[in-house]
């Protein structure tokens, strides 16, 4: 994509859409990108202005030096320092709803909205009354998720990071759902400690933890680098988080209160067995849409 040098003999080349979306494919799979043509179409989309379809309803079209530079810095930041995609578009999709992301947040995976989807066949009616505690919330996409499929629960989300917490309020706000979603500052269950002490429960708990082992930061893919390590690293064996939810969450649960946590396929049958030994039943493993177990569901006696 460099600019070839201007004389008599040699005028400026004219790229088309189609020509820069051949010529950045390459380039990504050079590079050792899995998903280089879908990467390509998106970054040049947004360069453009328009969405993917329109690529080839003027894949003929001539693109402005202009445009052609945005694009490039794009190219450059997801080839040479493989900035992931939903940073670069400052946007990912999750459970059909845009929601904005940034490196304060972790980026939205396809496999946790396997958490969503235990905690909605849990509570199957659309207007059930209960209220869910989300902790580590994040971009708030497992909230706002839930808010959007059961507009009457009541949802608390908490997390660690204020620069998180920010990222959630503005989707929230941006979803309409800034009045039935209340976000809370602190760790774990101490954001909602006064309210523990006084005597109230949730009826579900919900979390996507850091789950990654610290031990296994040399083989990650690079662009995790450009994701907050709080949201990632869970200790390292990937499980101090999961030790902690797994111990504490029977005391956050009214009776027959519902509790699922996203962790790594490997552990968890662990997470099944802290569960139980905390004292809760009705335990399952989700799988995802790979077929993976991506989520350990369980729930406290009930009266």
């Amino acid at each position: 994509m460099s600019k070839p040098t201007a004389n008599a003999a040699a005028p400026l080349r004219v790229w088309t859409v189609l020509e820069l979306l051949r010529w950045t494919t390459r380039h990504f799979q050079q590079g050792g990108i899995d998903s280089a043509r879908l990467d390509a179409e998106l970054l040049l989309a947004h360069a453009l202005g328009c969405d993917r379809l329109h690529l080839y309803v003027d894949y003929e079209k001539p693109v402005a030096e202009a445009e052609r530079a945005r694009f490039r810095e794009l190219v450059r930041a997801r080839a040479g320092q493989r900035v992931p995609v939903s940073i670069l578009l400052g946007r990912r999709e999750f459970w059909s709803l845009s929601l904005e992301v940034s490196q304060d947040v972790l980026t939205p995976r396809p496999e946790t909205e396997t958490l969503v989807a235990a905690l909605l066949d849990a509570y199957p009616e659309r207007d059930a009354e209960f209220s869910v505690l989300d902790v580590g919330t994040g971009s708030g996409a497992i909230a706002l998720a839930i808010a959007h499929e059961r507009p009457t629960a009541r949802i608390t989300a908490s997390d660690v990071s204020p620069a998180a917490l920010a990222v959630a309020q503005r989707n929230a706000d941006a979803l309409g759902c800034a009045d039935r979603v209340r976000l809370l500052e602190g760790s774990w269950f101490e954001p909602v400690a006064a309210e523990l002490a006084a005597g109230v429960r949730f009826d579900a708990v919900v979390s996507n933890p850091p789950y990654v082992g610290r031990r296994e930061a040399a083989t990650l893919p690079p662009e995790l680098r450009h994701e907050p390590e709080l949201a990632l690293f869970g200790g390292e064996d990937g499980t101090d988080a999961l030790r902690a939810l797994a111990a504490d969450v029977a005391g956050v649960l009214a009776p027959s209160g519902f509790a699922a946590f996203e962790l790594d396929p490997r552990q968890a049958d662990a997470v099944a067995g802290w569960l139980a030994a905390a004292g809760l039943g009705e335990i399952v493993i989700h799988r995802d849409a790979t077929r993976r177990p991506r989520v350990v569901s369980a729930r406290r006696p009930g009266p």
